[in-house]
């Protein structure tokens, strides 16, 4: 966060409470905001590409011609080929920012086993799309994967018979996305002769297993073995084996991984195994042994050894001894639902608690749900994978306007199933719009869009701003995994520190509890904003302390945000920063405190000498407080800044009586009759006439205080 967050080592007291020091930001949570390499640019360069000359998906590359085995994709690259991952593969770590596989390669389909191997152990990322059937020779060969790699079905076509993968020590940045791999099954269940897994992982990092169908191998369905970690595994269809995901082979306890939206069904055992872990978060998945088949589970979750595992909002049916832990493991139970199942089932343990969203953001889906959910959507998709040949030779005016918008969906019917990987897609220093269109939904993820990411459109696609929810908790004294606290500006939930930004038709929110953390700082962002030109339309920004923080790059640089249409919930300081922003034709809902009592501030204005700061015009303050009982605002002198003039303008606005006689006060020291703070034909039980503790201006004075002389030459429109 800019410097103007530092203050004093004071205290600063609100009614009745002391309000901790604002801090400054620290660096973005380690699985939110990181900075991944810059891969190949979406369809967003179609135009560019085509000018250039480049196919949509050509033999001009011709890798392997002659032989007509393979063929490299032209410089247009799907939203599929550019995807990262998310959970523990999404963090950064070990000198690799998450995991994107090959997207800073090229793009090569492959339809021999001879072209798959040759791309896969190459040094260089390659993007890897299998479009056929490739049958292993001999039967159970694991071919060994290299870093820097995406291996892809084609929709439907890509199969792998009778072997798999094989990811060994060190081998890094690795996605095996939806594929189906099966049948090297040699006719002994439980074989001990034939170690042929689907994926073994042997002492690798930062691997994403994503929408693939696994099943009837002689050994495992996947491995995850020998300190493998950073790994996330979502979305597989995994069955019809003796052992479907087995994870150890090490004494240490060094491994991190996620394992989310997998349906499990018709396997025996290892559901996974789960051995030596030191952080294993398990969420909705779907464990199923159906009954009068010859394949009977003897068990279901496992947390062994030193294992310490969060497993969360999953269903389990019909399975025998469906959780079950050691008596050295660790295994705590949220939300999961158990129907005919039968045995064990348990949790406890003496390892210290963990909360996975210390690590990375996710949204739980209800427990309930899950069945329906993953037989619907895990295992491979038609829409990944694929290039319609058609829309290859659509016009480069048709090419460009398709690929201005980028699509998320949680359900991974979308582009993305997080709104972050939809921004971390976007083009370094893009040219024009691009919006990232976001499916109903709550995405419980941490959203940042950097400075060099300009144009850029978040937009729900519901029916109401409700339908879509970007949500997350962190509060200004929540500890960071590297040591110290986030801050304020550090705990926003979305960040946007790029010019030219929309907001529309959805709700950003946060929703840290500060009544269960009265130990911590309790400054708690949902959107914090630090460029210029905008534009939030037909928005929900939600929170209880410091809801809405309007910022600037820097105290010298100019900022306007431009709000309309939309709705700001909070109680203290909730509309803050050195910004020159407009609350225009919206609703301000004043919020209880956490300790059911009425107390606030609307606005908090740093504001700059000579700069304009924030007005809110033509709207309406209300909520379900007391009377008499919130304050219009307060001067923040940021780091107690003499040279600030903070300036809060509130006109033609209908006030509750929730608004005090003398609607504005002081702040650490610093009076408000020495800044800027005054009021214009507002009305409502609020309202009140001109005092010396009410001022207001003349119609002189608010011809030049207009929506327009705040915006100067900006017009804000949606686009």
């Amino acid at each position: 966060m800019s410097e103007h967050l530092r203050t004093s080592p004071e205290s600063e007291r609100t009614a009745g409470t002391v309000r901790p020091v604002r801090q400054t930001a620290g660096s973005p949570h380690r699985g939110g905001g990181r900075a991944l390499r810059a891969g190949v640019p979406l369809a967003l360069i179609a135009a560019c590409a085509l000018a250039q000359g480049s196919l949509a998906h050509g033999a001009d590359f011709g890798l392997a011609a002659a032989a007509g085995q393979a063929q490299a994709a032209a410089a247009t690259s799907p939203a599929w080929a550019t995807a990262s991952a998310d959970g523990f593969a999404s963090v950064d770590a070990l000198g690799q920012n998450g995991t994107y596989g090959g997207r800073d390669g090229r793009t090569v389909t492959v339809r021999t086993l001879a072209d798959l191997e040759k791309y896969a152990t190459a040094a260089e990322p390659y993007v890897i799309v299998v479009a056929s059937t490739i049958t292993m020779d001999p039967v159970g060969k694991e071919i060994k994967v290299r870093s820097d790699k995406t291996i892809v079905g084609s929709g439907t076509a890509g199969q792998i018979v009778g072997g798999g993968f094989f990811l060994g020590q060190g081998v890094h940045n690795v996605i095996i996305r939806n594929l189906t791999i099966r049948d090297a099954y040699q006719g002994v269940w439980n074989d001990k002769e034939h170690d042929f897994d689907g994926i073994q992982m042997d002492g690798a990092h930062h691997v994403w297993i994503d929408h693939n169908d696994i099943r009837n191998m002689a050994d495992g369905l996947i491995d995850s073995r020998k300190d493998t970690t950073y790994l996330t595994v979502s979305w597989n269809k995994l069955s019809q084996d003796n052992k479907a995901f087995g994870i150890g082979w090490t004494d240490n306890v060094t491994a991190d991984l996620t394992i989310h939206h997998n349906w499990i069904r018709e396997t025996e055992q290892r559901n996974p195994s789960t051995d030596n872990v030191a952080h294993a978060h398990l969420y909705n998945n779907f464990l199923e042994d159906v009954a009068g088949t010859s394949i009977k589970s003897s068990y279901g979750d496992y947390a062994r050894g030193r294992t310490n595992m969060v497993l969360e909002n999953s269903c389990f049916q019909g399975m025998t001894n469906p959780v079950i832990r050691d008596a050295t493991a660790t295994l705590v139970q949220r939300g999961n639902v158990f129907s005919g199942t039968s045995g064990r089932n348990e949790s406890g343990g003496t390892g210290a608690a963990w909360d996975p969203r210390t690590y990375y953001a996710y949204a739980l889906d209800k427990a309930a749900d899950v069945p329906a959910l993953l037989k619907s959507g895990a295992g491979p998709r038609g829409s990944i994978g694929t290039t319609s040949t058609a829309a290859a030779r659509t016009t480069t005016t048709a090419r460009a306007a398709a690929a201005t918008t980028l699509t998320v969906a949680k359900d991974g019917s979308g582009q993305y199933t997080t709104v972050q990987a939809a921004v971390n897609a976007v083009p370094a220093n893009n040219p024009s719009r691009v919006v990232i269109a976001v499916k109903p939904g709550t995405y419980r993820e941490l959203v940042k869009v950097p400075s060099n990411k300009p144009h850029v459109t978040i937009r729900g696609t519901g029916g109401s701003r409700k339908d879509t929810t970007i949500v997350y908790n962190n509060a200004s004294g929540t500890p960071k995994p590297g040591g110290g606290t986030y801050g304020t500006g550090g705990s926003a939930t979305v960040a946007v520190e790029a010019d030219d930004f929309q907001a529309r038709n959805l709700t950003i929110s946060n929703d840290f509890d500060e009544g269960a953390h009265q130990d911590i700082a309790g400054q708690a962002v949902a959107l914090r904003t630090a460029s210029d030109k905008v534009f939030l339309d037909g928005v929900i920004v939600s929170g209880d302390q410091d809801t809405l923080l309007v910022d600037t790059a820097s105290k010298d640089r100019l900022g306007r945000v431009y709000m309309a249409d939309s709705q700001v919930i909070g109680n203290v300081d909730f509309i803050f920063g050195r910004a020159t922003a407009v609350i225009d034709r919206s609703v301000i809902t004043l919020k209880k405190r956490w300790n059911g009592t009425s107390a606030g501030y609307v606005t908090a204005p740093s504001t700059a000498a000579g700069r304009k700061g924030i007005l809110i015009a033509n709207s309406t303050v209300n909520g379900d407080v007391s009377d008499r009982s919130f304050y219009l605002g307060r001067p923040w002198h940021a780091g107690g800044d003499a040279s600030l003039d903070p300036q809060a303008t509130v006109r033609d606005t209908t006030l509750s009586a929730a608004i005090r006689t003398a609607p504005w006060t002081d702040m650490s020291g610093f009076s408000w009759k020495d800044d800027r703070f005054a009021e214009y034909r507002n009305r409502g039980a609020g309202a009140g006439a001109a005092s010396t503790d009410r001022p207001q201006l003349t119609d002189a004075q608010a011809a030049g205080q207009e929506v327009a002389d705040w915006l100067g030459d900006w017009t804000p429109s949606a686009s």
